[in-house]
């Protein structure tokens, strides 16, 4: 009898070590960016992406469609939602009212560069922490350097000089550009090299960058140095709530601190790639238009009104007056800080101020 136990015990432990040994499933990852492949940012998202799968191999596998493969600009914030994607890249207008509060980034604010923008902006999520943002788990977030007035043919030497003309703008940028009298025209941004080729838009406010990342300056002839009026494009990467909750506390920590330096680096490229835009926009002939301080004051008194538009617009959803102004206050507050460090570090970047 004993030895028929054994024998019996001796047949299941060999059993047991026969079974196979099944691995953890890696989770897979999609993330969406509408940026083309050879921009710069495309670059550096596919950097991110493959940093993490080294740190997180066997783990998570995260796979990066660029272009708009996956999903386009405007589509990416529902897509992230409903799982088309898993995390996305695109900015604030592209989707204007589903992020409200975050739009006060977009407001002419006197956002000097995108390394002092970028920094504030993850301050301001960190402080407001809004709820728009509750179906995402925000990874980062980073914004686009100041937008600038560009031409096509007809030189913008005033305020008056942009009458009539059809100025690519989307979301709050789009007040601007109406604000400063010109008619804004949402153009999704890898349309807008045609649409500037064939004349259905006379121009765009957007950054320099745009210029050589977009290859904009080869069409564009002028540009006009209206930076001041500080206005940039609120970008973020954002994750599915969902699916980031699903994600172990260890992987959740790995992506988290790596993200953080990641920004850092991403802030720079920034101003390094405004500074890129400029010069291939030089190289390839084009001319840029400087305006006197009393000129760039004359813009951005004009641009005011689209402050306190979005105060009303806010206003209307709910939220108090010296809330706003809380927020607008705390971003100048930190435009001044983020300013000293740009200038302490000796962080390049496209404009002296």
């Amino acid at each position: 009898m004993k030895r028929h136990a054994f024998l019996g015990m001796v047949i299941v432990f060999i059993c047991l070590i026969s079974m196979p040994v099944f691995a953890a499933e890696v989770v897979k990852l999609k993330f969406a960016n509408f940026f083309p492949p050879t921009h710069k940012n495309s670059i550096l998202m596919e950097k991110w992406s493959q940093d993490l799968n080294k740190r997180l191999t066997g783990k998570v596998e995260i796979t990066h469609y660029p272009g708009g493969t996956l999903l386009t600009a405007p589509k990416i914030a529902a897509g992230i939602t409903t799982g088309i994607a898993d995390i996305g890249l695109s900015h604030c207008a592209y989707s204007r009212g589903r992020f409200p509060v975050m739009e006060v980034m977009e407001l002419p604010l006197g956002f000097p560069s995108s390394w002092i923008a970028t920094h504030v902006a993850n301050d301001f999520y960190a402080k407001y922490r809004p709820k728009e943002w509750d179906a995402y788990h925000v990874l980062m977030f980073s914004t686009s350097p100041p937008n600038v007035m560009q031409t096509v043919s007809k030189q913008v030497k005033t305020l008056e000089d942009l009458k009539g003309l059809k100025i690519r703008g989307t979301g709050r940028i789009g007040d601007i550009v109406k604000a400063l009298g010109a008619i804004p025209m949402p153009v999704e941004m890898v349309d807008l090299y045609e649409s500037l080729r064939r004349g259905v838009v006379d121009g765009n406010m957007g950054p320099l960058e745009q210029l050589k990342g977009f290859k904009v300056g080869e069409v564009q002839r002028y540009l006009t140095a209206s930076w001041k009026v500080g206005s940039v494009f609120a970008f973020y990467v954002a994750m599915n709530r969902s699916k980031w909750n699903a994600l172990t506390p260890d992987v959740q920590k790995v992506i988290t601190d790596y993200t953080k330096d990641f920004l850092e680096l991403w802030a720079k490229e920034w101003n390094n790639i405004d500074i890129e835009g400029r010069e291939f926009f030089t190289g390839k002939g084009g001319q840029i238009i400087h305006i006197s301080d009393a000129e760039a004051a004359k813009w951005i008194k004009a641009a005011e009104p689209v402050v306190t538009e979005f105060k009303k617009d806010m206003m209307s959803k709910g939220y108090k007056s010296e809330e706003i102004d809380g927020w607008i206050n705390f971003i100048k507050e930190r435009i001044e800080y983020w300013k000293g460090q740009e200038k302490a570090n000796k962080i390049p970047t496209a404009y002296q101020y």
